[in-house]
């Protein structure tokens, strides 16, 4: 199968650039990863959790030091479990007061962070941290891009599912109430979709970069949506030109495809808000 799916872009794709299989790799993964972050990134921002994912973001070096101290041999498995705790523990905490829910979500952002460092550099080697922290979607394999497509359709059929009640516990939590939308089962079925999403992308993304690829499309798509499925759509879009054109971007400069990625979205994130800005005056 991926035989034929190799045969045919090799037909439709540039070969002086996506000649090699590695960059077709690449390129599958980021079709394969965009959309999903795009969708659950329009919820965080509509829910306002960008700091949130950027907190399970900084937990991954923790996920990953803790599968280095107890030998495990699947280390995205040990870091989807990680995140999932760690996303519901950060959950659990907002809701029982305390703090303000941003210096809640700055604490347990930079434990995991210093956690992650202090586990992954025993033995003053900070290389192991500094792969998670860049990432490298070039070394995706086959086998990973399995895995991506499933998380993929699992992801968006959770998502649709989940949508309205978010939407709605959003907008307005009493009314979601009244309704019969348990709020916290809900918001904590979110919560840890976020953290799978993120921890899978993790390993080829980087701690570093996951939450502007999460956030910047959706928060683009924001500046011109005017209703909810316009918004789910622009973040997709946007973030499918993001993730093509940053890996042609970086194949070209000999840079980093994450980095490229992000500044791609984060090009179009100005252009949403001049856009904006034009629709605005004209009307």
């Amino acid at each position: 199968m991926m035989d034929a799916l190799y045969a045919l872009m090799d037909q439709l794709l540039p070969a002086s650039i996506f000649g090699m299989q590695f960059m077709k790799n690449a390129l599958l993964a980021l079709l394969l990863l965009t959309p999903l972050l795009a969708l659950l990134g329009t919820m965080a921002v509509n829910r306002r959790m960008a700091f949130f994912s950027d907190a399970l973001g900084h937990s991954a070096l923790a996920g990953a030091g803790a599968g280095l101290l107890l030998g495990a041999s699947n280390q995205t498995a040990v870091l989807i479990v990680f995140g999932v705790l760690w996303a519901l523990l950060i959950s659990r905490i907002n809701r029982t007061g305390g703090a303000s829910a941003d210096t809640n979500i700055s604490v347990f952002s930079s434990t995991g962070i210093a956690l992650g460092l202090v586990l992954l550099s025993q033995g003053g080697s900070f290389a192991r941290a500094s792969s998670l922290l860049v990432g490298d979607v070039l070394a995706i394999g086959p086998n990973d891009l399995l895995w991506l497509a499933v998380a993929l359709v699992g992801g968006v059929a959770a998502w649709a599912l989940l949508y309205n009640p978010l939407l709605l516990s959003a907008v307005n939590p009493q009314l979601a109430d009244s309704r019969g939308v348990k709020t916290r089962l809900v918001e904590d079925l979110f919560v840890c979709l976020v953290a799978v999403a993120v921890m899978l992308a993790i390993r080829w993304v980087g701690v570093l970069l996951i939450n502007a690829l999460l956030i910047l499309p959706a928060a683009a798509a924001r500046n011109l949506a005017r209703s909810a499925p316009q918004h789910a759509l622009l973040s997709v879009i946007i973030s499918l030109l993001s993730g093509v054109l940053g890996l042609i971007a970086a194949y070209t400069l000999g840079s980093s495809v994450g980095a490229a990625v992000v500044l791609c979205a984060a090009v179009f994130y100005a252009l949403s808000l001049l856009v904006r800005r034009v629709l605005r005056i004209a009307n």
